[in-house]
């Protein structure tokens, strides 16, 4: 059964720095693509960031340049580095596994941005 925890969220001011991160469990975290999935109140779910099992990213065009997902294969564990931080990246914050026929998602971490 894969089991994925996120840490990392809370409160910063417009401009700064936030390191999420999820520890994946049950399975080989290897074999998978992960991404970053985000929810702001009122608004649908929405993918910020995705990395392949080889590394490769691909980024919401919201957060192209300021957001930097990255892996861990021996940590099992997949981080989204949020730099540059605005008001509108206030969100919940997911990771979810992808690829599998069960759908897979951890808990969720808040993420709040003050101006």
């Amino acid at each position: 059964q894969v089991q994925l925890v996120e840490s990392g969220g809370g409160s910063v001011q417009a401009g700064g720095s936030l390191r999420l991160s999820c520890v994946f469990s049950g399975r080989t975290f290897s074999a998978y693509s992960m991404a970053w999935f985000r929810q702001a109140p009122g608004k649908e779910r929405e993918l910020v960031a995705a990395i392949t099992p080889g590394g490769s990213t691909n980024y919401a065009d919201s957060v192209k340049g300021r957001f930097t997902i990255s892996r861990d294969n021996v940590k099992n564990t997949v981080y989204l580095q949020m730099n540059s931080l605005k008001p509108e990246d206030t969100a919940v914050y997911y990771c979810r596994v992808l690829g599998t026929i069960r759908d897979y998602w951890g808990q969720g971490t808040q993420v709040t941005v003050s101006s």
